[in-house]
């Protein structure tokens, strides 16, 4: 073989099997201790409120200079209880009921090889603290898990990142429910920001699709908040709603 060509090959073959180290810069902190409940695509449930932390080193205030500038941001994180799963060439996405199969790379399951996730999110706040903390990005709309790790953020570019032209032909807008019912006194002593929260997430209908059961009975945690609740003629109805921590 050419010695020339051998060496490109020696150089493409190393970079093939190259491991590439990354490393959080940031923690996000959300209301949603589990999966259940956590809408399933960003900006669904545009009420609920989440904030960035960021980790030393990039603590600093000079990291976020000019991120006020805009409204919107990319969100790099990882779905971290899936990080020791086996990832699939093909999964069942749940909107599809689960029973049909779809390449991996085709769907933003978790069970991917590096379980990576994108999320796009409104920015409410930048505090810029002069601290050991460092600055804290509020933001609303996220889809993420408590304590998920955050490896990246980019700031959302209207002119560029959204394209009128695109098209994904099997992921139409979801359904929602017609509404959201609380049955008596579960809402006597719960803040408004937290109801609109929890009615945003409802609607989105949170059950697996397969799942259509009018008597069973859903539970998950938001924030400092149990909720129980059954789904009846389209419509979301709260049974429990009441502090568990």
């Amino acid at each position: 073989m050419n010695k020339k060509y051998a060496n490109k090959c020696i150089i493409f073959c190393n970079f093939a099997v190259m491991k590439i180290n990354i490393e959080p810069i940031a923690t996000l902190h959300s209301p949603f201790s589990g999966k259940f409940g956590i809408p399933r695509q960003p900006m669904l449930a545009p009420s609920v409120k989440s904030w960035i932390e960021f980790l030393p080193p990039y603590n600093v205030n000079a990291a976020v200079r000019g991120l006020e500038t805009v409204s919107h941001i990319w969100i790099i994180w990882q779905f971290s209880e899936f990080a020791n799963k086996k990832w699939n060439a093909t999964v069942r996405p749940p909107r599809f009921g689960g029973n049909k199969r779809v390449g991996v790379f085709a769907t933003r399951s978790p069970l991917r090889p590096n379980n990576l996730a994108l999320s796009a999110v409104k920015i409410d706040k930048i505090d810029l603290d002069d601290t050991k903390r460092g600055p804290i990005i509020e933001i609303s709309g996220a889809d993420i898990m408590d304590g998920s790790p955050i490896f990246d953020i980019k700031p959302y570019i209207p002119f560029t990142d959204c394209i009128a032209q695109a098209s994904a032909t099997f992921y139409t807008k979801p359904k929602t429910l017609a509404q959201v019912k609380f049955l008596d006194n579960t809402t006597q002593t719960i803040d408004n920001q937290t109801i609109k929260s929890i009615t945003e997430i409802l609607l989105q209908d949170p059950r697996p699709a397969y799942k259509n059961d009018a008597m069973e009975i859903f539970a998950f945690e938001f924030g400092d908040f149990h909720i129980e609740f059954s789904v009846e003629n389209n419509v979301a109805i709260v049974s429990k709603l009441e502090k568990y921590r």
